[in-house]
């Protein structure tokens, strides 16, 4: 995919996190966004659009309106072929909708679909495609149908992936930080790459960045800021690190002591030279509906939405404006495939009994993630952010409600 299209839309999601986390972190909730599903749909529209509202489109965007189909195009073959990640386009219009050859043409392949005016089966219809194109994750389309809608363009991105190492898992009440005392799943593992986390610093503040890296060609980077920072800081600077826009050290190369939030470094007598990196996170399960029109103006929106004129005459000749625009989000993290129900952690360092020579210096790191933190699935090879969000709280085990075995 292109560099610059990778851009703008890192670009619309560094604005799009600044926005959405000061709204979770003022109502102590979680969220999740994906502007690079957003994206595509608005450059489509952008293509189509004409007068004020093809200026805001294009300033949203990052890249003129004239480019902007091709550029949605290209964007949506790119996603197609990334592993572990499922795309889809849909449109659908009324009967009586006619549409210009020269912009359908430019439509990726996809879900084609009459509107029949009966909003009650409309959505049942929309409802199936959501799903069937997630899998399951998303189960209803998030648009506002009635009589007057003649057009619903919608995407849908489904991601999944497996860690390359898994992590332990154990249920049970957290020991530290903001959840102590809370019941988690809490997940754990160790590994002899330091760098796998790293410090940048940003306008808050440092922020640590924990690398887990997937199977497919995905990671997902979570991201710790300073106790006092605003979760959109602390997820702008993440997404600034991750995309390489600002530079970030790697554990191998921090000094000793406290040089991130949540992170210990370490130089220790060991039994081997081998470095180590203990990681200690929870799992968690967001989910989010997106008003967009709540922030039409960060999106290109505001003109768009004025329903007394039309302001897409490449799409049709026939007025359109925008009524909603919204999007559903779905996030999990856990120990990908783990189903043990208890783990074991090492709390004790290799080599501490009485009988071993610790013949070695070796550097240790420590990294834990026990407040709430914000997370980045970003493409490895294109740094394009996939999706981002905010844990405001961890997962909580279900309790135990099964009978006790008779004696």
């Amino acid at each position: 995919m292109r560099n610059s299209t990778v851009r703008a839309v890192n670009r619309l999601t560094t604005r799009w996190a600044a926005a959405a986390a000061a709204q979770t972190q003022a109502g102590n909730t979680g969220t999740v966004f994906t502007a690079a599903g957003l994206w595509p749909l608005l450059a489509l529209l952008a293509d189509g659009s004409g007068g004020p509202a093809r200026a805001e489109l294009a300033q949203a965007l990052g890249i003129p309106a004239e480019a902007a189909g091709q550029a949605a195009r290209e964007l949506l073959d790119a996603l197609a072929g990334v592993r572990g990640l499922r795309t889809a386009t849909g449109l659908w219009t009324g009967a009586r909708l006619p549409l210009e050859e020269d912009w359908s043409a430019k439509l990726p392949d996809g879900a084609r679909g009459t509107l029949t005016g009966d909003p009650d089966a409309d959505a049942k219809a929309l409802d199936a495609w959501a799903s069937d194109r997630t899998d399951g994750l998303i189960e209803r389309m998030p648009v506002v149908l009635d009589e007057s809608t003649l057009m619903v363009l919608a995407s849908a991105l489904a991601l999944r992936l497996r860690w390359i190492q898994p992590f332990g898992e154990w249920e049970g009440e957290a020991h530290t930080g903001a959840w102590a005392g809370r019941r988690v799943r809490a997940l754990h593992r160790s590994t002899s790459l330091l760098d796998r986390v790293r410090v940048a610093h940003g306008p808050s503040g440092a922020v640590t960045l924990l690398e887990v890296v997937g199977a497919a060609g995905v990671d997902v980077h979570l991201v710790l800021g300073e106790p006092e920072a605003q979760a959109g800081e602390t997820l702008t600077t993440g997404i600034a690190a991750v995309t390489r826009a600002l530079p970030a050290t790697g554990a191998s190369l921090l000094p000793d002591g406290r040089p991130g939030p949540g992170l210990t470094v370490a130089t220790v007598a060991a039994e081997s030279p081998e470095p180590r990196l203990d990681i200690e996170t929870v799992a968690f399960e967001v989910r989010s509906e997106h008003d967009l029109l709540d922030h039409a103006r960060l999106f290109g929106l505001e003109t768009a939405t004025d329903t007394d004129r039309g302001h897409f005459p490449g799409v049709s000749p026939q007025p359109l404006a925008v009524a909603s625009a919204r999007q559903s989000a779905l996030a999990r993290f856990d120990a990908a495939g783990f189903e043990a129900a208890t783990v074991t952690a090492f709390g004790m360092p290799v080599g501490c009994s009485a009988s071993a020579r610790l013949r070695y210096r070796a550097r240790r790191a420590e990294v834990c993630f026990d407040r709430p933190f914000g997370f980045l699935a970003v493409h490895r090879t294109s740094r394009l952010v996939l999706a981002a969000g905010w844990v405001a709280e961890p997962h909580t085990p279900e309790p135990d409600t099964s009978e006790p075995d008779a004696l």
